[in-house]
């Protein structure tokens, strides 16, 4: 099967800020979002600017493919919380796929105030 669509999705992710499905409130300080996955179903890759952390609303497991070519198999627990921080000009680019037999949801915020870089626009 030929990953020619995964590699068109990766150029655009650079200018991709939607970091989760909905963005459910913005303000001057913070972005927050929600992110709602059926079993088998992924969040394209998106890029992380922005210092964030995410916690996880609902039991099950994932997997991550990441820019440079890593990928992460994670399995989550409700209240599963975790912090990123991102320096002048750092980035974290990825995807996330539902490998589990349930629903995965998380609720993603993004700290404008304090972070070193701009927040990317949101198309």
């Amino acid at each position: 099967m030929s990953e020619s669509w995964r590699n068109a999705e990766l150029e655009k992710a650079p200018l991709n800020g939607r970091v989760g499905h909905t963005l459910v409130s913005e303000t001057d300080a913070v972005r927050v979002w929600v992110i709602s996955l059926k079993p088998g179903e992924r969040l394209a890759y998106h890029c992380h600017v922005l210092n964030y952390f995410w916690t996880a609303t609902s039991a099950g497991s994932a997997r991550s493919h990441f820019s440079a070519g890593r990928n992460s198999e994670t399995s989550y627990k409700i209240g599963d919380t975790r912090h990123y921080v991102f320096g002048p000009g750092e980035s974290m680019i990825h995807d996330l796929e539902n490998t589990g037999p349930a629903p995965l949801s998380f609720v993603t915020v993004e700290l404008k105030i304090g972070s070193a870089n701009t927040p990317l626009a949101l198309a």
